[in-house]
């Protein structure tokens, strides 16, 4: 059954699912665009998508209806009459209050508009649980990550910036065949590293310093996410006793992630045992996200999100340690969620490289 089936499956009876966001738009067609709409019924479903991208669409796009756009409004308003539509659904949660006025004036009373998070529910429901297509394109994504860091590591030496680390990063991860960046690389050194999402600057690296990368490429709409800390030359003793720390956390949490456990629980593992080290007051972010086609997905792992994982929901496992002014150290892999335990999608070495 395709995504598109799935949702028809779902929606109340004689109502619309309308889906106007990018990414939700090439969720279910496969299709990237930035512009279009794409109707689904109960039974079937429309791409109403302009003369830019139409030759494409009908090439491309076969679980629907491809119409070339003339009049989105005249052109809805035919489709709900012809399928006795009574209820359309909007996605809430990326809808602005702008394009709901436009789209109630324009469809004039002809259907009750729904303004309410049915649909951005059904479509974040489906969302978290991952495909074995979409995992596979999720580990492309990744090894693509880890062949640029991989390169990357050869290149950091003395003298280099966190602007020069980000860059270097960002173009082998392109030229090896990501479609675009998970996000805005963070390369940082020395005492910027404590600074969690720190921006690369200008600042140039020494010996004995850490250098934390934060980053991730785009394989076929799908995103990889990862964090590495590594240092140059030899640490001190307290840089090593706290990456142990990180790194001992994220084991204990990798070892208890599987179905059933919730967002709490799962950030409640790595928070404990920082704490129960000293730490506890150091590490003030979540444990961790899922991921997909947007770099931050529901559900999280942190303090608040008491959701219960499910099998094939992809999270990442990242806990941190940040002392202000001196270090910050922080290590993440992203996993597959299974019955009885999880999959690491995360191959890149974990033990503290010294370059």
């Amino acid at each position: 059954m395709t995504k598109i089936n799935r949702l028809m499956t779902k929606l109340p009876e004689k109502s619309c699912g309308l889906i106007t966001s990018d990414i939700n738009r090439r969720y279910f067609t496969g299709m990237k665009s930035s512009a279009g709409v794409l109707a689904v019924f109960n039974d079937e479903a429309y791409l109403i998508i302009d003369f830019r991208y139409i030759e494409k669409a009908r090439d491309t796009v076969t679980d629907c209806n491809v119409i070339e756009m003339t009049d989105t409004y005249s052109q809805l308003e035919e489709l709900i009459k012809k399928h006795d539509c009574r209820q359309l659904f909007i996605e809430d949660e990326t809808m602005t209050v702008a394009s709901l006025k436009r789209l109630t004036e324009k469809l004039n009373g002809c259907v009750k508009i729904s303004p309410d998070d049915t649909l951005s529910r059904l479509i974040r429901d489906m969302r978290q649980i991952k495909t074995d297509e979409e995992i596979a394109l999720m580990i492309k994504a990744q090894r693509i990550a880890e062949a640029a860091l991989t390169e990357t590591l050869n290149f950091i030496k003395e003298g280099v910036t966190e602007r020069e680390i980000a860059l270097f990063l960002d173009s082998h991860m392109l030229s090896m065949g990501a479609e675009a960046l998970s996000f805005e690389t963070i390369a940082l050194c020395g005492e910027n590293t404590s600074l969690p999402h720190g921006v690369p600057s200008d600042r140039r690296l020494k010996k004995g310093e850490p250098i934390l990368m934060d980053f991730g490429a785009v394989y076929e709409g799908y995103h990889s996410d990862m964090t590495r800390t590594v240092v140059l030359g030899e640490p001190t003793e307290e840089f090593e006793r706290v990456y142990q720390i990180v790194l001992d956390a994220q084991r204990l949490t990798i070892n208890a992630a599987r179905a059933g456990i919730t967002g709490i629980e799962l950030d409640s593992v790595a928070r404990n045992y920082i704490a129960e080290q000293g730490y506890g007051d150091h590490f003030g972010h979540g444990l961790g996200h899922s991921v997909g086609m947007e770099i931050h997905e529901f559900p999280y792992a942190n303090k608040s999100c008491d959701t219960v994982l499910k099998e094939n929901i992809i999270m990442t496992i990242e806990p941190g340690i940040y002392l202000p002014k001196k270090f910050g150290i922080r290590i993440e892999d992203f996993v597959i969620i299974r019955k009885n335990g999880c999959e690491n999608m995360t191959a890149a070495p974990k033990n503290l490289i010294k370059l």
